[in-house]
């Protein structure tokens, strides 16, 4: 239930931040809170998850296109995800979460998520997702002329990012 209240503070916060372009890193500030906490007393790896969608979602409210996005009915979607564990979250400690498009297929959007506190890096995370719509998925191709960037090209697939794929893919 407090995961909620962080994903519509977010997007109420989103408003005021300014606008991001579509390959721009979005930064958001947060805290582990004792409810984010699993019975090693720091936050539970599941949370991790949550905390990136939250990010994905105030990628799609500064890019100003999640209105837009919603009125068509499409719906974001995770289909895969590669995340590494590399440092403990502590109670009340502050936190940030890097999220950003690092590139696109046909089909698939692939970001990058990145928890870190004090400079260090906490977790890194690829995940790979899609807008989803009555019709069925939403190719990148209209994410894009939704955008008004319709010529835009992807950036270069990073080695992680297309080893990942090879596995999903097989």
């Amino acid at each position: 239930m407090v995961v909620l209240f962080r994903f519509f503070f977010a997007i109420f916060k989103s408003r005021f931040r300014r606008r991001l372009g579509i390959l721009d890193d979005c930064v958001i500030a947060m805290r582990v809170w004792p409810n984010d906490l699993d019975l090693n007393m720091h936050m539970n790896s599941g949370r991790y998850l949550s905390m990136m969608d939250i990010g994905r979602v105030e990628i799609l409210a500064r890019t100003r296109m999640l209105r837009p996005v919603l009125k068509r009915g499409w719906r974001p979607m995770v289909a895969a995800t590669f995340i590494r564990y590399k440092k403990s979250l502590l109670p009340f400690e502050r936190f940030t979460v890097r999220s950003r498009i690092v590139c696109w297929d046909e089909k698939w959007l692939y970001f990058e998520h990145v928890l870190a506190r004090r400079g260090e890096v906490a977790a890194q995370a690829y995940v790979r997702g899609l807008l989803r719509g009555k019709s069925g998925n939403v190719r990148t191709l209209e994410l894009l002329e939704l955008a008004g960037m319709p010529s835009m090209q992807s950036p270069a697939m990073p080695e992680a990012v297309a080893a990942w794929k090879a596995i999903l893919d097989a």
